[in-house]
């Protein structure tokens, strides 16, 4: 694919790419996508509820909207660009999100668009680099109507349903990007500012007032209900 102007830092590719081999000098790219289709589009035990590990991997798949990026510039066995610049990968993460979005003319497409940004030169034992970028983005992310997650082959936070599971554990470091959608609201009480821009989103018809009445409560009950689990 064409690189957003002025950003050539990743290279971005569909599975259907990866699977014709366009991405065989970065073997992490086809790692995750074959860990996508394997975990992430199927069931799992210690879920805690029925269906996938994620619900939306599968359709974004089926429709062709599902997307792998890593540095350029690494080839093979080098790390992947070991010495990226990662706030700025992330900032060419959301433009490179921004220009396929502003392709799909559909909203059930602009909802299942998913972009992974496989960062092999992070430690594999270690995810306080990746926690940290992605706390720091996902402020930005959410103001602007998206979502930025953290997976991680040592990620250690639990599930939604069970929390001993650890569903965000993945083969290689990264970070995925989708767009907001109504169902994220429990990815984003624990956080004041997240969850006003959710109900500013959501919910514009509920007065400014009760939002904020909303805001606090909300994450006063998050923090009782973690404190006393």
């Amino acid at each position: 694919m064409n690189a957003p102007a002025a950003e050539a830092g990743l290279q971005v590719f569909a599975a259907d790419e990866i699977d014709a081999g366009a991405a065989d000098a970065h073997p992490e790219v086809a790692e995750i996508l074959a860990w996508s289709r394997q975990f992430l589009t199927t069931a799992h035990p210690d879920l805690g509820r029925s269906g996938p590990v994620c619900p939306y991997t599968q359709p974004s798949l089926r429709r062709g909207l599902f997307h792998v990026a890593v540095a350029a510039g690494g080839a093979a066995g080098d790390g992947g660009g070991t010495g990226a610049d990662l706030p700025a990968l992330v900032g060419e993460l959301r433009s490179w999100y921004e220009q396929l979005v502003g392709a799909l003319t559909e909203e059930s497409d602009r909802e299942l668009l998913t972009v992974l940004l496989v960062l092999p030169q992070l430690d594999r034992a270690d995810s306080t680099v990746l926690d940290e970028l992605q706390r720091k983005a996902k402020d930005e992310f959410v103001e602007q109507g998206l979502m930025i997650g953290q997976f991680h082959p040592v990620c250690e936070e639990g599930g939604l349903w069970n929390r001993s599971f650890r569903p965000l554990r993945a083969p290689v470091p990264l970070l995925a990007v989708r767009k907001l959608l109504v169902f994220d609201l429990p990815f984003l009480v624990d956080d004041q500012a997240h969850l006003a821009h959710y109900l500013a989103r959501f919910a514009p018809q509920v007065p400014a007032r009760i939002r904020d009445q909303l805001v606090t409560g909300m994450t006063e009950h998050r923090r009782n209900v973690r404190l006393t689990a």
